[in-house]
């Protein structure tokens, strides 16, 4: 009867504590209750002896009573809680990911670009309430999906971004005027790129600078990763005849001063990856720091069960007095 009930006015409970004392006053008080009287035998009363000693039944089935009358009186109920959600601030995310020959490096496990696709596809699966959308640069740079919110299709389009599709070379420029060409018809009140490289600008025929004043004049917020550890990495040098890469160990070089400048620029933030663990770390940061702002409607109804206490209370009663009514008539 009281599971997942909850109480609306649990101080009645208090009341309960003056059933031990009214159990006490019964007990002290019982032989008080009936006239006596003086005889010479009790044989003739044998047989009521057995009735005489269930009358503190009666005193029993009131105190019940009462702790039901208390139990409804907190009235017990259970209560429904539903809820709706509904996206108050959604926001749009580019992703411009570098696809340049140096991003098979393998001081990232088991390269840059297969680390940077694992860790960008579990951001993508938590980003439900957004749109997002895949932007590749090399020497040149492409828009790989749209701005959408199927993450399916972006997904799918992550997994397919391999080395090989573009020309070599790294155009962080052509990458981040990409990212703002798909951002700046967009209407949500939040629009990001997620930029990544790992290093420096070589190519393309737009500036840096320039991209960056465009997401300025269009409210784009960048944030711009570093992905290289410190030092030397075993980085694709030549190619064999065989058509494969020939691996030597190579000096990781990355434009940070202008990384930053772009972050600071558009109100991002710039971060530097080393390995695999830091670049799930940057993610997730960049996770919490671009909250989808949700609202959210809750209904609470709830169901009275004091009725069953109260109806319990009139029966433990009724009992009572037909008891006093009948069996224990003579005693009473």
């Amino acid at each position: 009867m009281l599971d997942n009930v909850e109480f609306a006015n649990p101080q009645f409970f208090w009341l309960l504590s003056l059933l031990p004392l009214a159990l006490l006053w019964y007990f002290f008080k019982r032989n008080e209750q009936v006239a006596s009287v003086k005889l010479s035998t009790t044989k003739a009363f044998k047989e009521s002896n057995f009735l005489a000693r269930l009358k503190p039944l009666l005193f029993v089935l009131r105190l019940l009573a009462l702790a039901s009358i208390i139990t409804a009186l907190a009235r017990p109920q259970t209560k429904d809680v539903s809820s709706r959600t509904k996206t108050t601030k959604g926001i749009d995310i580019v992703m411009a990911i570098d696809v340049s020959s140096s991003m098979l490096a393998r001081d990232l496990k088991p390269n840059r670009l297969a680390a940077l696709k694992e860790v960008a596809s579990d951001f993508i699966k938590q980003r439900q309430s957004d749109r997002i959308g895949l932007v590749a640069y090399a020497g040149e740079s492409y828009t790989k999906t749209p701005i959408t919110s199927d993450k399916s299709i972006v997904l799918g389009a992550l997994r397919e971004i391999t080395y090989g599709q573009l020309e070599d070379g790294t155009a962080i420029g052509m990458g981040l005027a990409t990212s703002v060409n798909r951002l700046k018809e967009s209407k949500a009140i939040s629009k990001v790129i997620i930029l990544l490289t790992d290093g420096v600008n070589n190519s393309g025929f737009i500036e840096p600078q320039t991209a960056a004043d465009l997401a300025v004049e269009y409210g784009i917020k960048t944030y711009t990763i570093g992905l290289g550890t410190n030092g030397n990495a075993l980085t694709p040098v030549a190619y064999r005849r065989d058509g494969s890469f020939q691996y030597g160990m190579r000096q990781v070089e990355i434009d940070e001063e202008l990384l930053i400048d772009i972050a600071k620029a558009t109100g991002g933030k710039y971060f530097r990856a080393t390995d695999n663990e830091k670049l799930e770390e940057i993610y997730d940061e960049i996770n919490k720091l671009e909250k989808t702002e949700i609202e959210e409607f809750k209904y609470t109804r709830f169901e009275e069960k004091f009725r069953p206490w109260v109806f319990l209370a009139g029966i433990l009663l009724l009992m009572e007095w037909a008891l006093k009514a009948t069996l224990f008539k003579s005693f009473v």
